[in-house]
């Protein structure tokens, strides 16, 4: 299967398209086993006070909150106009304090009195009366824009920044010296994990260790998505997330962090907050959606009130017939993605929201549609492909990034197939297996290809599967000539010279049973799958494909697919017509998702969680992801002038549909309770519980999810218990 080298339309898509990234959350942190607070962008604060089953949601300001820290009950929020805003237990209102930063883009407090925050320019501040007054404390730092900053104690501490820079103190700021990182990455996140040292991540992929020298060491990932936070309770048992929503962690490992957390996410996670060694939070920046572990990471949930858009959208329409797996990224530009429909060649470097056309392979090189592409990771003016042919196929290549092309070899294979292969360790290896016997082998990027000695079983090869880390162990699906022979999978470990069969396709009363596609997994050269084109299942194997499978069937018939090449727990299957199917765990459950009217689905990849296309017939698709977090319930601070007494006010407007704003007035610091009660006296919702001082706030309710009919609101503080009507029509 091909690898790189490494809903909702209309209203909703607009509202996407207009919206950003930056609108969302940029960091969580778990306090203690009920009190979570999670900040954002534009004045965005979310907090629960009972572990994630409900979340009020504050807007204070319009500043971007972008990091937090805390010791006991004192939490410091860092926001983007270089304020540090304390507050005691996750209450409104917030008090903000200047630190001399233009934007503060990273705080940690290594005990009630001493905190640190960093950001623009090589600025490092300090604060020894708990984040009121700051002093610059940056002597041997130089002019780089810091991300991230953690102390380890009121001495020793990390600040990471851009271009790979890493500054260390020991005597708490007073000086920094800087580390050999041997990246130029843009570092994103730090923590300390006691006298074992501290992880660094950063972009494209990256982990560094520091363990007290004046060198990192630097942990492979086997990824180029961003990794942007980090979390855990000891150095041996740590957590990461990033790029398309993976979550990772070095169980069982000391130096790699290659477990696969299951989560439900397929958008950027921006940050990690485990509480102990059970409980986590993460969240994404992508429409503040929360998810929450109590199994150390074995499984991930939506938080109350999330939840999760997903849909295929055309990017590129009118294309004229594509078949195959005719897709491939270069690792050069982990967002640049190649797609070939016909002979037309595209081309898209922004994971492909939008694409160029490039060019054609010429109709004297070939007269039909391109099964296979690729661009060469070793040259990107390099391209080569297997096209269809009259009389006879060709294997044609490029050196002048497609504008000429010469052919290669002549051999038909089959008119369904992805009969050209790369080899992932050697890219400069390429593998070819026609129709009819015979497997082919190029070692110059497709310079010459010569016929590999040995046995050859398969009849009408239909897609071929290298290993990434073993290239010399190659599969061959193979297709069928008759409904008496049905397709079967070989496996060969020694690079295509010798072959053994180790599955045959069941066939469905007397039809013959194809094996399209077969995928393999970067991360784990146990793991394949391979799907069926009139079984209406899919197979899977766990040793090698030694052994195969089945999994749950499918309403259509499988035709190609692919295994996330950053997360093996996530897999993507389609058909010859207009559904595809998804996994987020491995093959356990499978969700299907209808496809654009086009015809067939000719191709997919999925180079990550966030990043999908796929190619029909007529069009090239992009599944696009949204996460929703928590919307019902939102609190502001209206005053903090004292007022004369407790008062709960009608509720604007009334009569209401969806939603509505309850004002109340708090007189002396203390809990308030207000609950939503529908006629039968049920308590349906709590819009607020925890402590306030004295002030008007107010809290948004919204009854998307109710329906129609009278509805109570009680507010109970201080002794006094005050109540009022309100009428949500629908």
């Amino acid at each position: 299967m091909k690898k790189s080298i490494s809903v909702i339309f209309s209203i909703l898509l607009l509202l996407f398209t207009q919206l950003s990234f930056s609108q969302g959350l940029n960091s969580i942190l778990a306090l203690d086993a009920n009190n979570v607070i999670t900040v954002g962008s534009q004045g965005k604060i979310l907090r629960s006070s009972n572990a994630g089953i409900t979340w009020t949601r504050y807007t204070i300001g319009s500043v971007d909150y972008k990091c937090i820290s805390t010791i006991g009950s004192d939490v410091w929020i860092g926001a983007s106009e270089g304020k540090v805003y304390k507050t005691t237990n996750v209450n409104s209102p917030l008090t903000g304090y200047s630190t001399g930063l233009t934007s503060v883009n990273g705080v940690s407090f290594a005990n009630s009195s001493t905190g640190y925050a960093c950001g623009n320019a090589g600025g490092i501040y300090k604060s020894t009366d708990g984040g009121l007054t700051w002093i610059l404390r940056n002597t041997g730092v130089g002019n780089v824009k810091l991300n991230a900053i953690d102390f380890l104690d009121d001495a020793n501490g990390i600040a990471v920044g851009d271009n790979g820079y890493v500054y260390w103190t020991s005597t708490g700021a007073s000086n920094w010296s800087a580390l050999t990182s041997g990246t130029n990455r843009n570092l994103l996140a730090v923590n300390f994990y006691g006298s074992n040292g501290a992880y660094i991540t950063g972009e494209w992929g990256v982990i560094l260790k520091f363990t007290g020298t004046l060198t990192l060491t630097s942990v492979k990932s086997r990824i180029t998505s961003d990794i942007r936070s980090i979390s855990g309770t000891s150095a041996a048992d740590i957590h990461i997330v990033g790029g398309g929503g993976f979550i990772r962690n070095n169980k069982n490992s000391s130096n790699e962090f290659l477990n696969f957390e299951v989560n439900p996410v397929m958008t950027n996670l921006v940050s990690i907050s485990y509480l102990n060694s059970t409980t986590g939070y993460a969240i994404s920046s992508n429409y503040d959606g929360i998810i929450k572990t109590t199994n150390s990471g074995q499984s991930w949930e939506f938080t109350a009130n999330t939840s999760m858009s997903i849909a295929w959208v055309p990017k590129v329409t009118g294309l004229i017939e594509g078949i195959g797996n005719n897709l491939c990224t270069v690792p050069q530009n982990r967002d640049e993605l190649f797609v070939v429909y016909q002979r037309g060649i595209y081309r898209s470097i922004d994971k492909g929201e939008n694409w160029t056309y490039l060019g054609i392979i010429p109709p004297n090189i070939a007269n039909g549609p391109t099964h296979s592409f690729y661009v060469s990771p070793l040259d990107t003016n390099v391209m080569i492909a297997a096209v269809e042919n009259a009389p006879t196929d060709r294997i044609v290549r490029s050196t002048d990034y497609g504008n000429t092309w010469t052919v290669i070899l002549e051999k038909d294979f089959t008119s369904y197939g992805t009969p050209l292969e790369i080899d992932h360790v050697n890219p400069a290896i390429f593998y070819f297996a026609p129709d009819g016997g015979g497997f082919y082998k190029s070692t110059n990027s497709g310079i010459s290809f010569t016929e590999i000695s040995g046995n050859y079983p398969f009849r009408s090869p239909c897609d071929i599967s290298v290993q990434w880390e073993q290239p010399n162990v190659i599969f061959i699906a193979d297709g069928v000539t008759s409904a008496s022979e049905p397709g079967e999978v070989f496996k060969s470990s020694n690079g295509g010279v010798n072959w053994t069969k180790v599955h045959t396709n069941p066939g469905v009363g007397s039809a013959f049973s194809e094996i399209p596609c077969i995928m393999n997994s970067a991360f784990d050269s146990n793991l394949l799958y391979l799907t069926n084109w009139s079984g209406s299942m899919r197979f899977k194997s766990t040793n090698a494909g030694d052994n195969w499978f089945a999994i749950q069937s499918t309403t259509f018939s499988g035709w190609t697919g692919e295994i996330c090449q950053e997360d093996p727990s996530l897999v993507v299957t389609g058909n010859y017509g207009q559904n595809s199917s998804l996994t987020t765990n491995g093959g356990a459950n499978w969700n299907q998702y209808a496809m654009p009217a086009g015809g067939c689905g000719a191709g997919m990849i999925v180079p990550g969680r966030d990043y999908i296309v796929a190619a029909e017939c007529s069009a090239i698709l992009k599944l696009v992801m949204y996460t929703f977090g928590p919307q019902n319930i939102e609190e502001g601070i209206v005053s903090n002038n004292v007022p004369d007494k407790y008062a709960l006010y009608q509720n604007y407007p009334n009569p209401f549909n969806p939603s509505t704003e309850i004002k109340f007035d708090v007189l002396k610091t203390g809990n308030v309770n207000i609950k939503v009660y529908d006629e039968t006296g049920k308590n349906i919702m709590t819009l607020t519980n925890g402590v306030k001082n004295p002030g008007t706030y107010s809290v948004k309710f919204d009854a998307s999810a109710l329906s129609s009919g009278l509805y109570y609101y009680v507010m109970e503080t201080g002794g006094t218990i005050l109540s009022k009507k309100m009428v949500l029509v629908k």
